[in-house]
Order: C-alpha cells, then sequence, then structure tokens
C-alpha cells in the first residue's frame, strides 16, 4: 500500500503562484510513476503533469511553460510548482502513483484561481 498527502492548496490572483506537495509513504519502491491531476466542478478528472523514477516529465498543453513537477527522492515527496495561474486553472489537485498492478490517489487539494 502507499499513502499519498497533498498539500499546498489555496486561494491565488490570477497571475499568481502556488506550490503543492504531495508526501509518499508506504511501499514506495513500487511505484514507478508520479503524477498530479485536476479535476473541476462537474468535469473529468485530467492528467496535469508526471515524472517518472528517471526523472522523465510529461506536461498536459495547457500548463506546459508555467508548470514544473518535481520530486525529492530523499523526501519521498513530489512537487507542483504553479506560475502564472489563471482562473481556469481551478480545480481539486490530486496527486496519483502508479505502480505495476494499481494506481493510489490522495485525497486532493483545492486551488482556486481568482481576484
Amino acid at each position: 500500500q502507499v499513502q499519498l498527502v497533498e498539500s499546498g492548496g489555496g486561494l491565488v490572483q490570477p497571475g499568481g503562484s502556488l506550490r503543492l506537495s504531495c508526501a509518499a509513504s508506504g511501499s514506495i519502491s513500487s511505484v514507478l510513476v508520479m503524477g498530479w491531476y485536476r479535476q473541476a466542478t462537474e468535469k473529468k478528472r485530467d492528467l496535469v503533469a508526471t515524472i517518472t523514477n528517471s526523472g522523465s516529465t510529461n506536461y498536459a498543453d495547457s500548463v506546459k511553460g508555467r508548470f514544473t513537477i518535481s520530486r525529492d527522492s530523499a523526501k519521498n515527496t513530489v512537487y507542483l510548482q504553479m506560475n502564472s495561474l489563471k482562473p481556469e486553472d481551478t480545480a481539486v489537485y490530486y496527486c496519483n502513483g502508479r505502480a505495476t498492478l494499481r494506481s493510489y490517489w490522495g485525497q486532493g487539494t483545492q486551488v482556486t484561481v481568482s481576484s
């Protein structure tokens, strides 16, 4: 089992920045890819960014150049640095850990971009 706990969400004005954190615990060695997803109200959950154990990253087109995913293996933590935030970035952000046989999800953290 893998436990994922997100933090760092909140209310920010358009153009502002936030950094989300995802602390992982448990059978972390089984996780191959870590990622962030988001789900806006009445919409499906979409991929935001992923990072592999080797450090390869992938981003949704809508966040390229604005968001950066990174990991600190010593702390078992994955980060999502979000800059130049837009109202359309408003959503619940979920941390995901993908292992060979299953995926794990955190409880989510709300990000609201509004003036």
